[in-house]
């Protein structure tokens, strides 16, 4: 189990024909001179709350991902990762869809995600 408070995030939505819908938390780390930008893509939303200007949101490895309201989004370099995993999983009949900005997390349905990858 783990914390993380990334610098930027998003949400995915993983579809696949015959398989339930997933929903994961892509974050993105801003670097420095001696280190790289990285990112993350979470094991999958098993439950999420809000405390004040944040979301916690609770992965299904048990891991945590503490995310602020106003930095939604991703750095440049997570963007080109996550746009190669969208067209990647395409070809593989997969769908990586980004939620936009005013979703309502809180309400999302994640009970999918306590059994799947």
């Amino acid at each position: 189990m783990s914390d993380n408070e990334p610098d930027k995030w998003v949400v995915v939505r993983i579809t696949r024909k015959d398989c339930p819908v997933i929903h994961k938390i892509f974050a993105s780390w801003y670097g420095g001179y001696l280190v790289s930008d990285s990112w993350k893509l979470n094991s999958g939303i098993v439950r999420v709350y809000n405390e004040g200007n944040r979301f916690v949101f609770d992965g299904r490895s048990g891991s945590t991902y503490i995310c602020h309201e106003g930095t939604y989004g991703s750095s440049g370099y997570g963007y080109d990762v996550l746009e190669t995993m969208i067209e990647r999983a395409k070809q593989n009949g997969v769908s990586i869809e980004i939620l936009p900005e005013d979703t309502d997390f809180l309400h999302l349905d994640f009970d999918d995600n306590k059994d799947k990858i």
